[in-house]
């Protein structure tokens, strides 16, 4: 559930809420090229969401966007456009706390059962005593099984500390790709971090290739490459593992999980 730190406004409230670990493979298979994993929920937009709710309702999807309203312990509310557009209903029933930091602008990714709100029905089917009114009736929500920080590439690597021993989920564009298991993920703002190196530990679906838009869910660590070839069993070509440990030595480096094409 959600821990309850929150207030109506999202920028003045400092939100606390849980994340579930992420259990990953002790080894990495290195025989294949750099791949993409698959996902058996449908990855799409919160606007597409929004304005094809009926023809969702029933799906397990995966969603990104900002929250706009914390309106419980197990509620809020998020959206991709800050102007324009509905807000989702994000009912958290994983049985586990999420926890966002106090920074403005990170979004969360959410996964879970495309649903429109209905109080009493949520009530009785998830044991569920909400305590927010009703004006929420009938709009878009997701039923979310599981959530993640979102943040983009440039964020952790401007900020890692805040990421660390967490579940995030990332958007970014392939950059390069220096060996089977390893790339980089492209930091696009203007100011700030660099491009985030990521190791990717799942099994191998398709070929990934540099400028391909993806989304990676998994969790960050220091970059210490020792520890790195002691705990993964990597192997790498002696060329790339001197250009990671100039490059990346004690910077922060992204687990992979899984990884898939994002929906934008």
């Amino acid at each position: 559930m959600l821990i309850k730190h929150y207030c109506k406004s999202l920028p003045a409230s400092a939100i606390a809420l849980a994340l579930m670990a992420v259990l990953l493979p002790s080894c990495a298979d290195t025989t294949q090229d750099v791949v993409t994993a698959g996902q058996e929920e449908e990855n799409v937009t919160a606007e597409e969401v929004e304005e094809n709710t009926e023809q969702l309702i029933g799906q397990s999807v995966s969603i990104r966007g900002e929250v706009r309203d914390v309106l419980d312990n197990v509620t809020f509310t998020i959206s991709e456009d800050e102007l324009f557009g509905d807000e989702i209903i994000v009912v958290n029933t994983s049985g586990e706390p999420f926890m966002l930091p106090e920074e403005e602008d990170v979004e969360v990714q959410v996964t879970g059962e495309v649903r429109q709100f209905n109080m009493v029905e949520f009530e009785e089917e998830f044991d569920l005593d909400f305590q927010f009114d009703t004006d929420y009736e009938q709009q878009p929500a997701i039923v979310a099984e599981s959530l993640a920080l979102a943040p983009k590439p440039g964020e952790i690597t401007e900020d890692p500390s805040q990421f660390y021993n967490q579940t995030v989920a990332v958007e970014g564009e392939v950059e390069e790709i220096m060996s089977n298991n390893t790339f980089t993920l492209d930091e696009d703002q203007l100011v700030g971090g660099g491009d985030l190196l990521v190791f990717t530990l799942v099994a191998p679906e398709r070929t990934m290739v540099e400028g391909e838009d993806v989304v990676v869910t998994g969790e960050i660590r220091p970059f210490i490459a020792a520890e790195f070839e002691r705990d993964y069993e990597l192997t790498w070509d002696l060329d790339v593992k001197r250009q990671l440990e100039a490059e990346y030595e004690n910077k922060p480096v992204f687990i992979a999980k899984s990884i898939y094409p994002s929906a934008q």
